[in-house]
């Protein structure tokens, strides 16, 4: 008897970014994420580039990895609306509610997504949860209302820690700081990401809730698992 070796958490990624392009359609302006999944579909989106008019991406990062495959990035002013956007997560619920911004892209990654008619995101089985909030909930703010924000957190019962890089706080693609919120549970993601918004110097929450996702292809053991939303 021959057993199967399970596929790494990279292989699962991989089998996603390929199943992401069956919804692109030819001619479109394609909507692209940030992190080592979307990576994986931007590998994907090299072997049918012809067919793909441009990408809006959300940040420098997957800007530089699209025109290196030969796709043209596009400003987001310049396009009124997009077919579809593809991207990770870092966790999503039965509903299609993500927390994402663990890759520090969540400002631009919610601008692209709004622009979408269709938000695919790809996603390997372990960041499916039943509630949102084991992941730190990332928070992009201006520097000079971090310790404001993150009172406000520690109200609701959730700690606050500035996310930093060589010892130094992170800078974003937008010049701006990141906190990382651990303690929530989101039970109710529209309520926190609609409240949250309202804080003096919150530039984007990393709750998708608004701009959830409409399917989630997820990497399993057993292959590509679609849910629709």
């Amino acid at each position: 008897m021959t057993t199967s070796t399970p596929l790494t958490q990279d292989e699962l990624k991989a089998l996603v970014g390929q199943a992401a392009l069956r919804y692109i359609v030819p001619g479109d302006i394609v909507g692209v994420g940030t992190g080592s999944t979307v990576n994986k579909f931007i590998d994907a989106l090299a072997t049918v580039k012809d067919q793909v008019r441009g990408a809006v991406s959300s940040s420098v990062a997957s800007t530089e990895r699209l025109r290196a495959i030969g796709i043209a990035v596009l400003d987001a002013n310049e396009v009124e609306q997009l077919g579809v956007y593809i991207d990770g997560a870092d966790e999503i619920d039965g509903q299609g509610h993500m927390v994402k911004g663990g890759g520090a892209a969540l400002t631009r990654e919610k601008i692209v997504a709004a622009l979408a008619r269709q938000f695919v995101c790809i996603a390997d089985e372990s960041k499916l949860v039943d509630t949102l909030g084991r992941f730190p909930l990332p928070v992009e703010v201006i520097p000079m209302a971090t310790a404001h924000v993150a009172r406000r957190f520690a109200a609701l019962g959730g700690q606050a820690t500035l996310r930093l890089k060589d010892g130094q706080p992170l800078v974003t693609d937008n010049g701006q700081h990141i906190l990382d919120v651990t303690g929530l549970q989101i039970t109710d993601p529209l309520a926190l990401e609609s409240q949250i918004n309202q804080w003096p110097g919150v530039v984007t929450v990393g709750i998708f809730a608004h701009q959830k996702a409409q399917v989630c292809l997820l990497g399993t053991a057993q292959g590509v698992k679609t849910l629709n939303f």
